[in-house]
């Protein structure tokens, strides 16, 4: 008995259709454009295939994209009056989850398909199964007097179709997820379609909230009867579909000083010569030196001191040993906003990271300004110490882009 069992499921198991699959990768690519500063999209990198590598502007009118696949549906029949053929896609959004390979951050991405087509095979000629002269009245007189360019109820018509005596390339725009069918007039002994095209929309979420880098990830459908993709319930010679994203995030931030703004000369304001002909003591010493951004992702910025003075960088007189403490604060261009959304304006920085800075659109070379000043008291101090000599100090100052 054990021996007589183990026969039987063997057979069961090689008699089983092995489960085949399809891979397709999307790829989508945001990098800042200069020209078009407020587009903050993803453009898609995946070569149109099948429909859409046909009749480009039909596409690009209603910004879809397609995939031809070479799955092969059927052959299935016989197909008799009142029977007929029909196509249903996944139309309704569908969501995945996509992750930076490197900071495992997390985005949504939602697909949905909003057309599908494929070539059908008779195994006759149209004019032989419907006694007409010609294969195009053929295909008109097999389905009831509107050949498959035509979309049934539930599909849109995509104005494309082509036809040879035995078969008739389609392609129709799925606007909802349900059969969309065509009854045929004659009897059909077999048909089988050859392959599949389906045409894609895609939602991105905002890169400037990303950082850098590649975001994958896949979303699985089935292919036949019952399936997300199916077509008259004819058998699949694949019944999985897996399209796999790949998102590339290519984000720009630069700084750029004009020649010479990495030597800062602290002076009061107006310059020394008040106190020089008058006797003025300065109340405080200070600099404001501009910078150009261009920046399409978060960033942090921070110091980091030759000598550090708690939080804060200082100069010193290398003789003397006097020291005395520079505060430094930024004002950041129109477009860029702290974590709260608000105007950057002198805000205080220091050896700590400083909050998220976050673009609304990509700044490309837009000037912004770091202030340097030493306080009152400090200036007092600094002049009463002096020897003639200068106070000198290092300081860096560190836009970082890895949030």
């Amino acid at each position: 008995m054990k021996l007589s069992t183990c026969g039987i499921a063997l057979l069961v198991a090689l008699a089983m259709p092995s489960a085949q699959a399809v891979n397709k990768e999307i790829r989508a690519l945001f990098t800042p454009d200069p020209s078009q500063p407020q587009k903050n999209e993803f453009i898609n990198q995946t070569p149109s295939s099948g429909y859409c590598a046909t009749y480009p502007d039909e596409c690009r009118q209603n910004n879809t994209f397609s995939i031809q696949l070479p799955i092969v549906f059927g052959p299935g029949g016989p197909i008799v009056p009142p029977m007929g053929m029909w196509i249903k896609a996944p139309a309704n959004w569908r969501q995945l989850n996509v992750t930076n390979t490197v900071t495992r951050e997390t985005e949504t991405v939602e697909v949905r398909i909003t057309g599908m087509g494929s070539n059908y095979i008779l195994s006759d000629t149209a004019a032989n199964l419907t006694g007409e002269a010609t294969a195009l009245e053929g295909h008109r007189k097999l389905w009831g007097g509107q050949s498959w360019v035509y979309a049934p109820a539930n599909c849109l018509y995509s104005g494309v179709g082509a036809y040879t005596e035995t078969t008739y390339r389609f392609f129709w725009k799925t606007p909802v997820e349900a059969n969309c069918t065509k009854l045929t007039s004659f009897r059909i002994p077999s048909i089988s379609f050859n392959t599949m095209d389906f045409a894609y929309e895609l939602r991105t979420p905002n890169p400037l909230g990303m950082s850098s880098g590649l975001y994958t990830g896949s979303i699985n459908y089935l292919v036949g009867p019952g399936g997300d993709f199916n077509i008259g319930n004819l058998l699949p010679d694949d019944s999985n579909l897996t399209l796999d994203f790949v998102l590339d995030v290519q984000h720009t931030l630069k700084v750029d000083l004009p020649p010479g703004g990495n030597q800062v000369i602290l002076e009061p304001l107006g310059g020394w010569q008040s106190w020089l002909d008058q006797g003025r003591t300065p109340t405080r010493l200070l600099r404001d030196q501009t910078f150009l951004i261009s920046a399409s992702s978060r960033f942090t910025m921070k110091l980091e001191c030759e000598l550090d003075l708690g939080q804060h960088c200082g100069i010193i007189d290398r003789d003397s040993g006097y020291a005395s403490l520079v505060r430094v604060s930024v004002s950041l261009p129109n477009g860029l906003t702290d974590s709260s959304g608000q105007p950057v304006r002198r805000l205080l920085l220091g050896r700590a990271v400083s909050g998220t800075f976050q673009p609304g659109h990509y700044v490309d070379r837009m000037p912004g300004t770091l202030h340097f000043e030493v306080p009152e008291l400090e200036t007092a101090f600094l002049i009463r110490n002096s020897k003639g000599r200068p106070y000198k100090g290092n300081i860096t100052v560190i836009w970082d882009s890895e949030v």
